[in-house]
């Protein structure tokens, strides 16, 4: 049995832990490999390692360090297609849609690539007599990143590029559910000329989490997950001191107004309900159908869910694989159960889904529930699997306001004709990330990525602008050069402009 090591100072490290945790292949429900599981003193050394690197990292070129960036992006273009494997072997996702993050990720990636324009200071020329002043930024040093199963190449791209491109060191905790994605990137990182030490990589659980939030040489910690682990995430890295981004769950909306194309809107949303088998934070978990698209849409809906091929990721034409875990099968299953007994409508049932061949596979089918009430389980709770609830509403404003009662508000889109709606839906809704006919709106890697509500704790999003302010911090100098012998008056008063 294959164990799968931590990535410390420029190689595989087996650290000091017996530790580890079974790996397993969603598709076929059986252990493919053991991953070990960092103890604290092994966050410690790599944190050692990193800050030996931030040394002389903080002091390169911002030439060298785009170079870097430039030959790291293309390993990820020419290891697309094996790294899109790793992902669906240890996360279940059909191999396209690995691609797919993959792109994604790169996408921060070719933004750290043009920083050099991005980190320009300002200067202020003769702000008093003989007195200039400019501005600039600067790393903060060790940064580490705490990142979830679902997008285990995508979600620490849009982290560790910026971290790195401004001239941080960095310490990546991916999730021991697939941990292989990141050993690989790190190696893409050292074949790019990426100095030892600069990125590590400690596998573990909540030991390794706590060593990071709590270790004195780390400055910063990005974390995406549940609002509940992102809430002690941020309080506890920030009694401790440190930055914190921390991205929790969702409950994504799309609604869909009578004049909507109903096809058009059924097709995307069923999309963004079953794609990665729902396992996305950016997922469509509800559809709320407004006044008479409701019946036509339920109605289009049935039909495509029926349509979604379901199968081992790696199989061609596959659109839909299993869910990480039987734990997470189980869960979801459960909660359609739940549904129907709450009163919801069972449209589509996804349930005891078996697939020749894979029979111990953790796959459970899409589902579909209408007449679905905002007091049910079904709608209140994080399914985080392949499950979409019809809210049938009156008027675009009910829509409105069942999404900012909402605690969550990551994304939500509205598939209108209108330019009205659109535009007042946009103004009013309580949500970070809002898409016009456009399901998933996640932004490109040049605007930053965050929801409201309970979907982010704290201020900072991720990537894009904020991630470099995130990653950086300001230094503003002033300066006086008086003329050989010239004799400049000092006051006692508070300085001023003169």
């Amino acid at each position: 049995m294959k164990t799968i090591e931590h990535w410390i100072n420029g190689s595989p490290t087996a650290g000091t832990s017996p530790e580890t945790a079974p790996v397993f292949n969603p598709a076929t429900g059986q252990e493919q490999a053991r991953v070990a599981l960092a103890s604290a003193a092994d966050v410690d050394t790599a944190v050692t390692a990193a800050t030996a690197a931030f040394e002389t990292w903080s002091e390169s070129s911002l030439t060298q360090r785009t170079q870097v960036m430039f030959a790291f992006r293309q390993l990820l273009v020419e290891h697309e297609e094996e790294l899109g494997r790793i992902i669906s072997t240890e996360h279940g996702k059909t191999v396209d849609d690995a691609r797919g993050e993959i792109t994604r990720g790169r996408e921060v990636v070719e933004f750290a690539c043009g920083l050099g324009d991005v980190l320009k200071g300002s200067f202020s020329d003769q702000v008093s007599r003989g007195v200039d002043v400019h501005n600039f930024r600067q790393p903060l040093g060790v940064v580490a990143g705490i990142t979830p199963f679902n997008f285990p190449a995508m979600v620490p791209l849009w982290m560790h590029p910026i971290a790195i491109a401004t001239g941080n060191t960095f310490i990546l905790k991916p999730s021991e559910r697939d941990p292989s994605a990141a050993n690989f990137v790190a190696e893409l990182y050292k074949r790019a000329g990426l100095p030892d030490g600069v990125f590590n990589v400690v596998h573990g659980g909540k030991e390794a989490v706590d060593a990071i939030l709590t270790h004195s040489g780390v400055e910063a910690v990005s974390f995406v997950g549940s609002t509940p682990i992102a809430r002690y995430v941020h309080e506890t890295a920030t009694a401790h001191g440190k930055r914190v981004q921390a991205l929790g769950g969702a409950k994504n909306h799309a609604v869909v107004l009578p004049d909507a194309d109903l096809e058009f809107a059924a097709n995307h949303i069923t999309a963004g309900a079953y794609g990665s088998a729902g396992e996305r934070c950016m997922a469509v978990s509800v559809a709320v159908a407004v006044g008479t698209a409701a019946d036509g849409l339920v109605e289009i809906l049935e039909r495509k869910a029926g349509e979604v091929k379901v199968g081992p990721g790696d199989v061609p034409g596959i659109e839909m694989g299993p869910l990480v875990t039987k734990a997470s099968q189980q869960r979801v299953e459960n909660a359609v159960g739940t549904a129907a007994t709450q009163g919801a409508t069972v449209v589509v049932d996804g349930r005891g889904l078996k697939i020749d061949g894979h029979e111990s596979g953790f796959f459970t089918g899409p589902s579909l529930l209408d007449h679905v009430t905002t007091e049910m389980d079904a709608y209140k709770e994080e399914l985080f699997g392949p499950v979409l609830a019809v809210v049938r509403v009156d008027s675009l404003d009910e829509a409105i306001g069942v999404i900012n009662a909402n605690p969550y508000g990551n994304g939500t889109a509205l598939f209108t004709g209108s330019g009205e709606a659109a535009r007042r839906f946009q103004r009013n809704v309580k949500v970070g990330m809002i898409g016009v006919n456009v399901p998933v709106p996640v932004p490109m890697s040049y605007y930053s990525f965050g929801g409201w509500k309970d979907s982010l704790i704290g201020d900072s999003p991720i990537h894009g602008p904020e991630g470099i302010r995130f990653y950086t911090r300001p230094k503003v100098v002033t300066t006086r050069w008086p003329q050989p012998k010239q004799q400049v008056t000092a006051g006692f008063n508070f300085p001023t402009s003169s």
